[in-house]
C-alpha cells in the first residue's frame, strides 16, 4: 500500500510539472514577463505571491493533481504545487538564457518568482488536464457550491488576466477606445460570460440553479462573475504597476479592457479547473 501511494504521488508530481510547463511557457517567453521580474516593486510581487499559496489551497481543495482527505493534505498540495511551479521555471527560464549565474540575485529571484504564479497553477490544475478518472460525487457537489462557483470564476479569471495584463497591447487598446468603446466591451463581457456558462452547451457547464428564474441566476452568478473579473482585473493591473501615473479615468478604461479576458476566464473554469 505504501508503496502504490508512493508511485501514486510521483505520477501526480510528475502530472503536476507537465502542466506548470504547459500553462507558463508562453508568459516564460514573453519580454514583458522578463522586464517585470527585474524592475517590478519587491513588495508587490511578495503580496502577490503571498497571495498564490491560498489560491493553490482552495485549488487543491476543488481539483487538485491527487485525491486529498484533508485540510492538511490541501495545504500540502499547494506547497507542493508552488515548489514545482518554481523549479519549472527556473529550469525552463535558464534553458532560454534568461537567467545566468552572474546576474544579481535579486533579479534572478524575481523573474522565477513572477513566473512560479501562473506555473504553479499549472502545477495544481494539472489533473483536470491530464487525468482521465472521473469526478466522484463529493469532488461534483464541491465545485457546484455556491462559493466553489466563485472560487472557480476567481481562480479562472486570475489565470486569464495574468496572462495577458503584463503586454504592452493592453494598454494600447485601453488608451485607443472611447469610453462608449468601453460600455459596449463591458455589456459584451456580461453576455459572453452568461453565454458561455449557461447557453452554449460546453463540457462541464453548469445548469442554472433549480426554482431560479433568469434574473437571479444572472444576478448570482453572471454578474457577480462579472464582477470578479473587475476585480481581479484591478488588482493583477495594480501588481504590475499598470495604475502608477495614470488618471482614475484610465485606470478604469484599463480594468474594463482586462476584465473582457477574465471574464472569460471565469466563465471557462469549470472546462480547465
Amino acid at each position: 500500500m505504501q508503496r502504490s501511494g508512493s508511485l501514486q504521488f510521483a505520477t501526480g508530481l510528475a502530472r503536476a510539472f507537465g502542466g506548470a510547463v504547459l500553462f507558463a511557457f508562453p508568459l516564460l517567453m514573453t519580454m514583458e514577463m522578463w522586464q517585470l521580474g527585474f524592475s517590478m516593486s519587491r513588495l508587490r510581487l511578495a503580496i502577490f505571491i503571498a497571495l498564490t499559496l491560498p489560491l493553490l489551497f482552495g485549488l487543491s481543495y476543488y481539483s487538485g493533481f491527487e485525491k486529498t482527505a484533508s485540510r492538511g493534505e490541501d495545504a500540502e498540495d499547494a506547497f507542493v504545487a508552488f515548489g514545482v511551479g518554481f523549479v519549472a521555471s527556473a529550469l525552463l527560464l535558464a534553458l532560454f538564457g534568461m537567467i545566468t549565474p552572474d546576474m544579481p540575485l535579486g533579479e534572478i529571484m524575481g523573474k522565477i518568482g513572477i513566473q512560479t504564479v501562473p506555473a504553479s497553477i499549472g502545477a495544481i490544475v494539472a489533473s483536470k488536464q491530464f487525468h482521465a478518472d472521473e469526478e466522484d460525487e463529493e469532488d461534483t457537489e464541491k465545485r457546484a457550491s455556491y462559493p466553489g462557483e466563485l472560487f472557480l470564476m476567481a481562480a479562472g479569471a486570475v489565470f486569464v488576466a495574468f496572462n495577458v495584463a503584463p503586454t504592452e497591447e493592453m494598454i494600447v487598446i485601453a488608451f485607443t477606445m472611447t469610453p462608449w468603446h468601453a460600455v459596449a466591451l463591458a455589456v459584451v463581457s456580461v453576455l459572453l460570460l452568461h453565454g458561455f456558462v449557461y447557453a452554449v452547451g460546453f463540457a462541464g457547464q453548469e445548469e442554472p440553479p433549480e426554482d431560479a428564474g433568469f434574473w437571479l441566476t444572472f444576478l448570482h452568478f453572471t454578474i457577480a462573475g462579472y464582477g470578479i473579473a473587475l476585480l481581479v482585473s484591478l488588482y493583477v493591473l495594480w501588481t504590475f504597476e499598470r495604475t502608477v501615473g495614470v488618471s482614475l479615468a484610465e485606470v478604469a478604461m484599463m480594468t474594463v479592457v482586462l476584465a473582457f479576458p477574465a471574464a472569460l476566464g471565469a466563465a471557462t473554469a469549470r472546462l480547465v479547473i
